[in-house]
């Protein structure tokens, strides 16, 4: 416990590691026969250790000139603050030249202390051994915080990798459901502007007449309401309502369409066969999103959507109208090329061979749903 709490401060670990250094120095000093010069000494060996943390290197340097002069002047007894300078270093994982710097410090003190000068041999090996021990002790408890280190960088690393992975899928999926939103809205407000446009023409002449327009703005209405719960996810897995819309519900676009008075004709070709939901959601957008464009922008009278079945699922939209004017580029345009892109397929527009407006838009067939 009295660890930890040294450790969240260090200041106050080091003013305590060098009282506690200079009372054993104070002690060794009451022992030695120059009792004066290896206080002053020793303490000119212990304090540069409260600056040992921020400047390892140029404190290992004054504690080794420091204890150079004692073991030369044979008054050196306590190996801790050099053990403590050299310990600190290693921890650090210094370079090259720091290392050196640390071996020299070793060798130079333990050439003095075996040349002689009153201390014998075995003392003197065993201070050595000391140093030494200390300096491979750093290096451990270095490596050790460098590999800590290296986990919480990759832990923070991957969080952080994480995060930008979830804010991506969060914007892939806005941009979805932006898109199917896109999609569901404008063809159905473009099918009840028109046929209640219709409505109001024939109100006055027969009342009656009204009936069908109302029926197609109810049913599309209906089918409007009915996408977008599905979009935004509201529904249970158990409601009656009809699955995602692929070809397969071609018919009953084309007949929506129809109702408006435009004259749309379907065609298939090559042998039909099932294709992936992606596949098979994104083509039938692109056709919703083409007859709305059509509805909406080309003042024709006549389209025509086809199906190719082959080596990939090509669907094209051709009208008798014009396109967009000034090469504008709306964002359903820009909605059918995203989805076609997702898939790795294409979407391309523009005038057609014969005259009007043309969507093709090539989607592969392989399992990319």
């Amino acid at each position: 416990m009295i660890w930890m709490w040294l450790g969240r401060r260090p200041l106050v670990a080091d003013l305590a590691l060098v009282s506690a250094l200079l009372v054993l120095t104070a002690g060794a000093a009451s022992r030695s026969d120059h009792v004066v010069l290896y206080a002053v000494l020793g303490t000119l060996e212990t304090l540069p250790l409260l600056f040992r943390r921020k400047r390892p290197a140029l404190v290992l340097g004054c504690v080794t000139a420091v204890a150079f002069a004692m073991s030369a002047l044979g008054i050196w007894a306590v190996p801790l603050a050099l053990g403590v300078a050299l310990y600190t270093l290693a921890t650090t994982r210094p370079p090259r030249t720091l290392r050196l710097l640390a071996y020299g410090s070793i060798a130079s003190v333990g050439v003095v202390l075996l040349a002689g000068n009153g201390v014998e041999f075995g003392a003197a090996a065993a201070r050595i051994v000391f140093l030494i021990a200390a300096w491979l002790l750093g290096e451990s408890v270095g490596s050790r915080r460098a590999y800590v280190r290296e986990i919480e960088e990759k832990a923070e690393r991957l969080e952080r990798e994480q995060e930008a992975e979830a804010r991506r899928a969060a914007a892939e999926e806005q941009a979805r459901i932006a898109r199917e939103l896109h999609d569901v809205v404008a063809h159905a407000l473009s099918v009840i502007v028109v046929q209640a446009g219709a409505a109001d023409d024939v109100f006055e002449v027969d009342p009656k007449l009204a009936r069908g327009p109302i029926r197609a703005i109810d049913g599309a209405a209906r089918s409007a309401l009915a996408d977008l719960r599905r979009v935004l996810g509201a529904l249970k897995h158990d409601a009656g309502y009809a699955p995602q819309p692929g070809v397969a519900r071609l018919d009953g676009l084309v007949e929506q369409v129809r109702a408006t008075g435009l004259e749309v004709g379907l065609r298939i070709e090559g042998r039909p066969r099932p294709l992936p939901t992606a596949v098979d959601l994104s083509a039938y957008r692109i056709v919703q999103e083409a007859l709305t464009n059509v509805l909406k922008h080309a003042e024709a009278e006549r389209a025509r959507v086809v199906l190719r079945f082959g080596d990939e699922l090509v669907v094209e939209v051709t009208d008798d109208g014009h396109g967009p004017t000034n090469g504008a580029v709306g964002n359903g345009l820009i909605g059918m090329r995203e989805r076609a892109a997702l898939l790795g397929g294409t979407v391309n527009a523009g005038a057609a061979p014969g005259g009007g407006y043309r969507v093709r838009a090539s989607l592969p067939t392989g399992d990319v749903s």
